[in-house]
């Protein structure tokens, strides 16, 4: 095999695994399509369809390359089909598996956003996005155990989740300033040989293997190669950055634009352990530092990212949207939203590409790393105190009407004032947490449900 990347004509001809592009083009559609439930019911869908239907990929193959994507940051279910299709079709095969992953999204929540911004106020789509938030709180809490019984293996680990939550909530500490202290906690502890930061271990059946058609041969395409890997770098580097430096120099660093790309830019670098864990971190920011969106509509726009297909990240599409809708630029209101919403589309999966043709050939050998892995442990264990916070973060906004600020002795975070307590969203949330927790509703199920008792709520007059 050869790559698309080399300097080379490319021959019309199939691949050595005999899967035609047309036929993975079709399969790349469906797994877009069903891309609900946030990074855990992505992953299955594809390991269903790659792995148990298609027989496309090993099990063993398809959790290496899972191990890889959670070590980067960005959505790793994105960049796992990244991969994949990377593997079959080499770099071509890459942008239209990851690509297509996130187009049902961009359309959905572009669509939503135009409804938002025209008619948020209306009193049918207030109601039904409160009922909607009240979803998302349950949801986020789910993550939190979820992700806390999977991490917080023994008490060192518990220790770091509290530390990050303490740092992050009270103290506002930077979202990246922790991943990275965790990481250097963790690499060190797993160099000096404690058991606590061993690897995290998967949920699939490792010893279930399933012939790959690509076999265990690694193809030529996918060994390192350097010359090949700063050509890739280049290119990919500069389809990121040109844009930004591009919007820098004609708009200045204070037009909207040039911050939402610089702000997206960044936060595309630090976005390990998941959505959940970088939304705090967003949420914060848009709402408190920039003042895109109140902190309400970063939950409704949430709620629109859970209940449209693809990754939970996508909101960010719905911040740049209501970011340049509301400082257009002299452009009319809804062009600066779509433009705002595209650019902060672009500069948050841009790297993700990066990341996975120019590092995936070098990772691999790391596969078993010990240190690495240790790391990841930490930094995973760390995400847990972080979701904490977004959950809380959430929590106060959606179960009280009015916050205030609290400062002093280096503390800095908001508290509810008790008077303007909303009962209706907490009983409602109450009911979305009993369906998740107690009876195992599906996260479609509670968002339909809650939207549907959001607008009879408007419509009895108790909301």
């Amino acid at each position: 095999m050869t790559d698309l990347a080399a300097p080379q004509k490319v021959g019309v001809q199939e691949p050595a695994h005999g899967i035609s592009f047309n036929e993975a083009l079709v399969v790349w559609i469906r797994v877009a399509i069903l891309s609900f439930g946030g990074p855990a019911g992505q992953i299955a869908v594809m390991h269903r369809i790659l792995v148990e239907e298609k027989n496309w990929i090993s099990e063993a193959r398809f959790l290496h390359a899972l191990n890889y994507c959670m070590l980067l940051p960005g959505p790793e279910a994105q960049q796992l089909a990244t991969y994949i299709g990377w593997l079959l079709h080499r770099t071509v095969g890459g942008i239209v598996a990851g690509g297509l992953f996130i187009l049902p999204g961009v359309f959905a929540i572009m669509g939503l956003s135009y409804i938002y911004a025209a008619y948020g106020n209306v009193g049918l789509v207030e109601a039904l996005f409160f009922g909607l938030k009240a979803a998302v709180l349950a949801i986020v809490i789910q993550a939190v155990v979820r992700i806390g019984k999977r991490a917080l293996r023994n008490p060192i680990m518990v220790s770091l989740a509290a530390i990050a939550f303490v740092a992050i909530f009270f103290y506002g500490a930077p979202f990246p300033l922790i991943i990275v202290a965790a990481g250097i906690i963790g690499f060190v502890g797993a160099r000096l040989g404690r058991p606590e930061f061993a690897a995290l271990e998967h949920g699939g059946k490792n010893s279930a293997v399933i012939d790959s058609m690509l076999g265990e041969a690694v193809p030529d395409h996918v060994r390192p190669n350097t010359s090949r890997t700063l050509r890739v770098a280049a290119v990919w580097l500069a389809l990121w950055l040109v844009p930004v430096f591009a919007l820098l120099i004609a708009l200045g660093p204070n037009d909207v634009f040039s911050q939402i790309a610089i702000f997206f830019s960044k936060m595309a670098m630090v976005t390990f352990g998941g959505a959940y864990a970088v939304l705090a971190y967003v949420a914060q920011q848009a709402a408190d530092y920039y003042h895109w969106v109140t902190p309400r509509e970063m939950l409704d726009g949430l709620g629109m990212a859970e209940t449209t297909p693809g990754p939970l990240i996508m909101v960010v599409q719905f911040v740049g949207f209501m970011a340049a809708f509301r400082e257009a630029s002299g452009l009319p209101p809804m062009l600066a939203g779509t433009l705002g919403g595209l650019l902060a589309t672009w500069v948050t999966f841009a790297p993700c590409f990066l990341w996975i043709f120019v590092g995936a050939p070098y990772i691999e050998a790391l596969r078993g790393n010990k240190a690495l892995a240790g790391a990841l442990s930490a930094i995973t264990a760390a995400v847990v105190g972080v979701i904490l916070n977004l959950s809380i973060w959430f929590a106060l906004h959606t179960l009280f009407r009015q916050t205030f600020p609290v400062n002093g002795f280096g503390l800095s975070f908001d508290a509810p004032v008790p008077g303007s307590i909303d009962l209706p969203a907490v009983v409602l949330s109450i009911a979305a947490a009993t369906a998740i927790f107690r009876f195992k509703a599906g996260m479609l199920v509670v968002l339909g449900a809650s939207c549907i008792t959001g607008i009879l709520l408007r419509l009895v007059g108790v909301i």
